[in-house]
């Protein structure tokens, strides 16, 4: 049940895309060699270009519209590590430029998300204590590298509240249980996010063994009434407190989260 916040759009650059809301585990679900997107491939005339233009920075090395089409480039030939090296570069001649520094922080979130798809790759065909413990380090770095730009972000601009939503699900992710918990409080009052914020809230208090406290965070989900909760935020708070009712021993309330997640089942089925 990995429910993410709709982080997909930067609201302080218009309409671009972040990859901070990314399930690099949707990889995990595709047979072993299968490839979830096609390998891009260079044409001669990129090729060109980018030898262009990386020779040309060296002689001009305050052209930004040269680094930004450089970057996208490798971007679009699936080199962030590259398009990293070029916009590090940008940032040094422009270091307050609030598009090179996104991009640049989207570079960086975009290699260590190819760093752990292809180590779940690669996990799929070899299981070794090894693979394993490379697999933990992939997701702390993609977790690390999610909290640094955010923090980022919010420092750049407090007023991004859904970037919030985001930080708390990479510091939950990173084992941060109870910083994830303080990320996310001040969206508890907040309509928009109060929802999503309060099921993150109650993830947190089960792994900090606060059984009760995230019951109370799930009805808060699965209850609501004002502004409800999505079908499937709803479903996945009505999981969480029959599996918590069945773990403290109350039947009782066990049945009666059956039943209301029985309820939601009919109606969602019934309503597509």
């Amino acid at each position: 049940m990995n429910h993410r916040s709709d982080n997909s759009k930067n609201p302080n650059t218009g309409s671009r895309e972040t990859l901070l809301n990314h399930d690099p585990t949707e990889i995990s679900k595709q047979p072993a060699g299968q490839k979830s997107e096609p390998e891009p491939t260079s044409t001669n005339a990129t090729i060109e270009r980018r030898q262009f233009l990386e020779h040309h920075l060296k002689g001009s090395p305050t052209d930004l519209e040269s680094y930004m089409e450089l970057a996208q480039l490798y971007r679009d030939e699936n080199r962030p590590a590259d398009a990293r090296r070029v916009l590090q570069q940008a940032v040094q001649v422009f270091p307050d430029d609030e598009t090179v520094l996104w991009e640049l922080e989207e570079a960086v979130l975009a290699r260590s998300l190819q760093q752990y798809r292809e180590v779940l790759e690669i996990s799929k065909k070899l299981e070794s204590p090894e693979m394993d413990r490379e697999l933990d380090r992939s997701a702390s770095d993609w977790a690390c590298r999610r909290i640094e730009v955010c923090e980022a972000r919010l420092e750049r601009n407090p007023e991004l509240h859904n970037l919030r939503l985001a930080l708390g699900e990479a510091l939950l992710d990173a084992g941060h249980h109870q910083n994830a918990i303080d990320a996310v409080t001040a969206l508890l009052k907040e309509d928009t996010f109060s929802a999503s914020a309060s099921y993150l809230q109650g993830k947190c208090q089960l792994e900090l063994g606060q059984n009760h406290d995230a019951m109370r965070s799930f009805r808060s989900v699965a209850l609501r009434r004002a502004v409800p909760a999505t079908p499937s935020l709803k479903r996945a708070a009505l999981k969480l407190l029959a599996l918590t009712a069945e773990r403290i021993g109350a039947p009782r309330t066990l049945d009666l989260y059956k039943e209301q997640l029985k309820e939601l089942e009919s109606g969602t089925t019934s309503g597509s």
